[in-house]
């Protein structure tokens, strides 16, 4: 099949499907543009995407376009409304549904970072710092050099995980400066925790949020890396649409715990992320059990099976479940990831799986 025909094919297979509202195809409403198809298969085109689509409709015309014959890879570039200030109650720098720019490229400091994931959660308290935490000291040890970004402002415990309490240091001449950023573990380390005094309280609003993502992006000396974690904060507010209008990230991770209040919240997260053109490498599934140390019998604290079917349901990668481990938590409270302190327990087993999952699904996404 030539190029030619590769491309009438796909335009065809996105002229299949129906707008729900405007009552015309994706391609008769404009919503597909600039397509090409090149002779290795690779498609590309602009998709259009309003304020008002449903949040599922990028994914339909992507997985129409990847189910025609002769494909290899599509590539799809989101445009959307720039953003605008909300109304009423005079707050500044809101933003109206649907109306989040796409992602600029990566700031001149992190141009020798390979790839950027963050690992994220739709609710706190179900274990997000943690998987952030041991999937970046589990990439460490895989022997590539590795950059923790704690973006977590309003409760930013990765220096408590990796055993860190000193305050970075600042190198260079005077209006050139950069933040040296800590290490522990293999893991190059930046917060706003080596920032504040012990138990200092994170009181900031929006645009302050937005100022210090900006100063931990482009002023820390990350040097050169082949991955960046970034522990996002739970949630869908300032911090996380102040981080992927930032950079292109590669994937994000979803973190959640069995029961359905934890992966009801994770949807509207998946949602933010497909809305910004941000890829879902999978969903990880925390505290999936617990393993009774009198009789080794599996309880289920939360639930059970929660994640998966969530991944399931959304058509997303299971990047694996991990249990409810008493050695999770000494390993968090000593400042030694599970993966470091207890490589052969079951949760540290568990989240290097999880590693390898993300790796694999990062492999097939480039």
């Amino acid at each position: 099949m030539t190029a030619d025909e590769l491309r009438r094919s796909v335009m065809a297979a996105l002229a299949k499907i129906k707008h729900p509202t405007k009552e015309r195809d994706l391609v008769a409403s404009g919503q597909v543009q600039n397509l090409t198809a090149e002779d290795s298969g690779v498609v590309r085109f602009q998709f259009i995407l309003g304020g008002d689509d449903p949040s599922d409709l990028l994914k339909q015309a992507r997985a129409a376009a990847e189910g025609v014959e002769g494909v290899s890879e599509v590539k799809v570039n989101v445009q959307l409304p720039q953003m605008t200030p909300s109304g009423g109650g005079g707050r500044q720098g809101g933003l109206q549904p649907g109306s989040v720019p796409a992602p600029t490229p990566r700031p001149g400091v992190l141009t020798g970072v390979r790839q950027i994931i963050a690992v994220s959660s739709g609710k706190g308290g179900v274990g997000k710092s943690m998987v952030a935490a041991n999937l970046a000291a589990a990439f460490a040890q895989s022997g590539r050099s590795v950059g923790l970004l704690d973006a977590d402002i309003y409760g930013p415990n990765i220096p408590l995980m990796f055993g860190v309490q000193r305050r970075p240091s600042v190198t260079g001449d005077k209006g050139q400066e950069l933040i040296e950023p800590l290490e522990s573990h293999g893991v190059k380390l930046m917060s706003l925790g080596f920032l504040l005094d012990k138990e200092q309280p994170a009181i900031m609003r929006g645009p302050l949020i937005s100022g210090i993502l900006k100063q931990f992006l482009e002023q820390v000396d990350w040097g050169d890396l082949d991955m960046m974690v970034v522990d996002m904060p739970p949630g869908t507010g300032d911090a996380q649409l102040s981080l992927v209008q930032t950079i292109d990230l590669d994937g994000a991770v979803m973190v959640t715990t069995p029961q359905e209040v934890s992966t009801g919240d994770v949807r509207r997260g998946v949602k933010m992320f497909e809305r910004v053109n941000t890829r879902v490498l999978g969903v990880v599934e925390n505290m999936s059990g617990m393993a009774c140390p009198h009789c080794d019998e599996i309880v289920d604290v939360f639930g059970s099976g929660g994640g998966e079917s969530l991944a399931k349901e959304m058509k997303l990668a299971f990047l694996g479940r991990v249990p409810l481990d008493p050695a999770v938590r000494k390993a968090g409270d000593e400042g030694v990831p599970t993966v470091v302190s207890a490589p052969d327990s079951g949760a540290a087993a568990a989240l290097i799986a999880v590693m390898k999952a993300v790796e694999e699904r990062l492999a097939v996404l480039v």
